[in-house]
């Protein structure tokens, strides 16, 4: 797999990516207005959608880089959204619920796209006497 030239990514494959990504931002965005309403539950069920989302996104295209790219759209979004305002809005709390959701998201994030299947090269079996 390291001798062979690398391809470039077909254009549904970019636009898979791209979706995903901003599918992991959306997702993001809502898992952090669901989570400070219903403390355990709206966290649990914040985190278990980041989850559904990556290794969704990892089967659906057969390899890691769909689970790396809605975790990196995930994780734009909850960055972005942990800056406060000129005004002095902010969507994150300083509170222990808060700093949960965006560690744990962190390590779904991670969990899924390291447990996600890898993709295998294409070709033939490598089995003989086929």
């Amino acid at each position: 797999m390291l001798a062979q030239p690398l391809r470039p990514p077909s254009a549904g494959r970019a636009a898979a990516h791209l979706g995903l990504f901003v599918l992991g931002a959306v997702v993001g965005a809502a898992g952090a207005l669901v989570q400070p309403g219903w403390f355990p539950g709206g966290l649990l069920l914040a985190l278990a959608g980041e989850a559904g989302l990556c290794l969704g996104a990892a089967r659906a295209t057969r390899g890691r880089a769909g689970a790396v790219a809605s975790a990196v759209g995930w994780m734009l979004a909850v960055i972005l959204l942990t800056a406060s305002r000129p005004e002095g809005d902010f969507v994150f709390a300083a509170s222990g619920g808060s700093y949960l959701f965006l560690l744990g998201g962190i390590a779904v994030a991670v969990m899924c796209a390291t447990f996600a299947p890898a993709r295998q090269p294409d070709g033939g079996s490598g089995r003989l006497g086929k």
